[in-house]
């Protein structure tokens, strides 16, 4: 099924950062200093500072007694192919209950998967309860925030395929029905903007996902309030855009 070609997000270039800062750190043995880890790189100070931040509240790397940076525990356990998986899992539900407390809202991890949507993770609590799945996601695509961040990172074909297998039934007052316009609005999301669901999956809840595609894997992370809430969806969807580059980096070590 192939991709479409997307400019890359803010995400996506802080995923691309610290991966240049991983690997210059990978190369020593003794440890960089910021001031080497910059020249190395290229990135400017100020936003080397804000990585090396991310990445040691992510266990990515250290700082030693003398003051430089190396690599931490999670890049260990992430690049060792003995439980790799579970640590990955691990890591992913880490990063997403984090995600859950910082922007007030249920979170989740979803990818497209032999032509199927499979929500893998997620993270609730009793302030802030999943979306009652009351119709498969699997079979919703249209109506879902998930489903529709999923669909427009694949190409027209792979839309028509998809939307080919999976009938778009009516979910609520305001879910779309017609094709044609589903097509026509996947086709003119921008990447950058998070892609919303106003009540179209289920009457009292309204969903936002952003896209996380690292090389050929197709995925997203959403997040889902009560429609009292709705005020605060949009500033939401952009701290979850905003902290999406670890769950990027995480999929692509």
């Amino acid at each position: 099924m192939a991709l479409k070609h997307e400019p890359p997000t803010t995400p996506y270039h802080s995923a691309q950062e610290a991966l240049r800062v991983l690997e210059t750190l990978a190369r020593s043995s003794t440890g960089v200093t910021d001031t080497e880890l910059a020249r190395h790189t290229g990135i400017e100070p100020e936003r080397l500072t804000a990585l090396l931040r991310m990445l040691r509240r992510e266990g990515y790397v250290e700082q030693i007694a003398d003051g430089a940076y190396v690599t931490g525990e999670t890049l260990a356990r992430l690049g060792s192919a003995q439980h790799r998986e579970q640590a990955l899992r691990d890591k992913l539900q880490h990063t997403l209950d984090r995600l859950r407390d910082s922007v007030g809202a249920a979170v989740y991890m979803s990818r497209y998967v032999d032509g199927e949507i499979s929500v893998t993770q997620y993270a609730d609590s009793p302030a802030t309860p999943k979306v009652n799945e009351w119709v498969d996601f699997r079979s919703s695509a249209h109506a879902t925030a998930i489903g529709k961040s999923l669909l427009t990172q694949l190409d027209h074909a792979g839309r028509r395929d998809h939307l080919a297998r999976h009938k778009m039934a009516r979910l609520t007052s305001r879910t779309i029905t017609s094709d044609r316009l589903l097509l026509s609005r996947l086709e003119s999301q921008p990447p950058t903007v998070p892609v919303l669901d106003l009540q179209e999956y289920a009457v009292g809840t309204v969903c936002a996902a952003v896209p996380v595609t690292a090389g050929s894997s197709v995925g997203c992370l959403a997040l889902s309030l009560p429609v009292e809430h709705a005020h605060r969806l949009r500033r939401a969807a952009d701290a979850l855009n905003r902290n999406a580059a670890p769950v990027l980096l995480s999929m692509a070590i």
